[in-house]
């Protein structure tokens, strides 16, 4: 349970400093002695209250333009991914997310060392809403999703305020997928239960951190976290 509780702790330390990552984190640190299938809906059922709580806190910079075709992008392809977790071998998938990960956030970290104005693209904003969505559905991130908002946002709450808001229709709607799929178990909310009191813990110091830091620094957090992610999904696909 220690291992459970750290990850808890570091995860949503990161989701409040950043907005996102958290699951990465915590399945980073238990994906080697447990299966995916048994770490997702904990970290589902932990995550939903945090975005709701950094929606609200954000609530003026939420932009329904971005927030609401997106989430129906990542509905679909949430379709699709929640069918491959209970069904198929999707670890190929999962390392070529990795490193469309990797690319795009180092695209992002060289076009704000540039200062280069973001440019919104109608394909991408379908192409990554969807995958998006498929990789939410088989491993519950979030990176493509941040990736996207991160190029359509101008300050670190905007981002926090929209990919939450995003993440609330998807995991709403996961939530329901999952339980329908039975990968929602009686067990699975007991723990998170469990668990809650030290998600709160670290979704209020990384909230607290995220006001003490430079709101430009925050963002190169941010983008480098984007790096991480797809690093640290590689690695533990490759480890299960």
């Amino acid at each position: 349970m220690i291992f459970w509780i750290i990850a808890a702790l570091c995860a949503f330390y990161v989701k409040g400093l950043c907005g996102f990552a958290n699951t990465l984190v915590f399945t980073s640190i238990l994906s080697f002695g447990t299966a995916n299938i048994n770490i997702s809906p904990v970290e589902l059922v932990l995550g939903y209250p945090t975005n709701l709580i950094i929606s609200w806190k954000e609530r003026k910079s939420i932009d329904w333009k971005i927030c609401i075709p997106l989430a129906i992008m990542v509905i679909i392809g949430s379709l699709a991914g929640v069918v491959f977790l209970k069904n198929a071998d999707i670890t190929v998938v999962k390392v070529i997310f990795g490193v469309l990960v990797i690319l795009v956030g180092a695209e992002m970290f060289f076009r704000e060392i540039a200062g280069k104005k973001k440019e919104q693209s109608k394909l991408l904003f379908t192409v990554i809403g969807v995958l998006s969505g498929f990789l939410c559905g088989i491993y519950g991130v979030g990176a493509l999703l941040g990736a996207y908002i991160g190029r359509t946002t101008n300050d670190s709450k905007a981002f926090k305020a929209n990919i939450c808001t995003v993440f609330i229709i998807e995991n709403t709607f996961r939530i329901i997928l999952y339980s329908i799929y039975g990968i929602i178990t009686v067990a699975a909310l007991k723990r998170a239960l469990l668990l809650a009191p030290f998600m709160l813990i670290g979704l209020g110091a990384g909230m607290f951190s995220a006001k003490k830091i430079n709101d430009s620094i925050v963002k190169k957090i941010v983008i480098i976290m984007l790096i991480i992610s797809g690093i640290a999904l590689i690695l533990t696909t490759i480890g299960e």
